[in-house]
């Protein structure tokens, strides 16, 4: 007996920033959050989400409106490879890409929300069930537009509270600006705290050969995107030139675009991002990959959701702390002992507060 979708609605949702944030290339202003819920014939209702960071989410939501909901009725929500393979094939003029990965994303989460409920398992234990808690970074605390002693006391508090790890921005005009930051806070916190940087694409192959080589005095903990996402031979280069673990995956968007990293070399940690990947079906694929290469997972943003599965396989390493589901959810993330503890309830395990997200519905 199937257990085949009567609905499936998809809506939009701003959500401001907590904080201000900045990097070297953009300011975060707004989280454009694409919601699909998906109802069954046995009476479960399953609801996933994506997002974009300020522009594109209505384009998203036209995609899901217009051509791929109306695919899933009768289907049965049990079979995700399926449904999964079906969308991206009926949107195949539009793959692989941003807009069609987030719509993907959004289906596919609610679909594992259904499988999780119908199995009364939480996501953590369905998607691998490794462990359930993961250690913690910072990086709120690193923001570009931070001034020094800013990030100082941000990487101190996440110290204090038993975090292993703070993000700070680089990209400063000049490489002694970034130097100067990077080692204020590496001389407050000591040899044994993680200290990552990231850079958001905004280098040449020469200038981040050259600020990784000065960014090696400081003992970072990899040095994330620091040319544009699509540029693999410079990424395999500069892995090449620096003993710094080379962080890539927020701005990839498909499974076959970390296969050319991992196979070349290009990547020394594994950033895959849940939404632009195109859900949790692929996000398992890349992590697993990664695992083949031994490598590590430290999936980038949308923690809430990320702390499950880096939770569920064995190779997840961190979960980034950057809050921005807090005016929609009824619950905030657990934190114990600087560790994210995943949901121990059944489905993906966020809260959704329904009244806040209406009073946030666009249109």
């Amino acid at each position: 007996m199937g257990t085949p979708i009567v609905r499936a609605e998809a809506w939009l949702v701003d959500l401001e920033v907590e904080t201000v944030r900045t990097d070297a290339v953009q300011a975060f202003l707004k989280q454009e959050t694409i919601f699909v819920e998906l109802a069954t014939a046995d009476g479960l209702t399953g609801v996933g989400y994506s997002y974009t960071i300020g522009t594109g989410g209505s384009s998203v939501l036209a995609l899901l409106r217009d051509h791929l909901l109306p695919r899933l009725v009768g289907t049965d929500a049990r079979n995700v490879e399926a449904l999964w393979s079906d969308l991206f094939w009926s949107a195949h003029a539009t793959t692989v890409g941003a807009i069609t990965s987030l719509a993907l994303a959004a289906v596919d989460t609610a679909l594992w929300d259904l499988r999780c409920l119908r199995a009364d398992e939480p996501l953590w234990r369905l998607a691998g069930g490794y462990r359930q808690q993961v250690p913690l970074y910072d990086t709120e605390g690193g923001w570009l537009h931070l001034a020094t002693d800013e990030l100082v006391a941000g990487a101190l508090a996440s110290q204090r509270a038993g975090w292993s790890g703070v993000k700070l921005k680089v990209g400063k005009p000049h490489v002694h600006e970034d130097l100067e930051r990077l080692r204020a806070v590496r001389d407050a916190v000591g040899p044994a705290m993680d200290i990552m940087v990231d850079a958001n694409q905004s280098m040449t192959y020469p200038e981040a050969r050259r600020r990784a080589a000065a960014y090696e005095t400081v003992d970072l903990t990899w040095f994330e995107e620091p040319l544009p996402a699509d540029d693999v031979t410079g990424h395999v280069r500069l892995s090449e030139s620096t003993s710094i673990p080379i962080a890539v995956g927020e701005s990839l968007y498909s499974v076959s675009q970390f296969r050319e990293y991992v196979a070349a070399g290009g990547a020394g940690i594994v950033q895959v991002d849940v939404a632009r990947i195109g859900g949790i079906t692929p996000w398992l694929k890349v992590a697993h990959l990664a695992e083949a290469f031994n490598l590590e997972v430290c999936p980038h943003f949308l923690m809430e959701l990320h702390v499950s599965l880096t939770a569920a396989v064995p190779n997840g390493r961190y979960v980034e702390h950057i809050p921005q589901l807090r005016a929609i959810t009824s619950t905030e993330l657990d934190i114990v002992d600087g560790h994210a503890v995943a949901p121990d309830v059944p489905g993906l395990g966020i809260d959704w507060n329904q009244d806040a997200i209406d009073d946030r519905r666009v249109g």
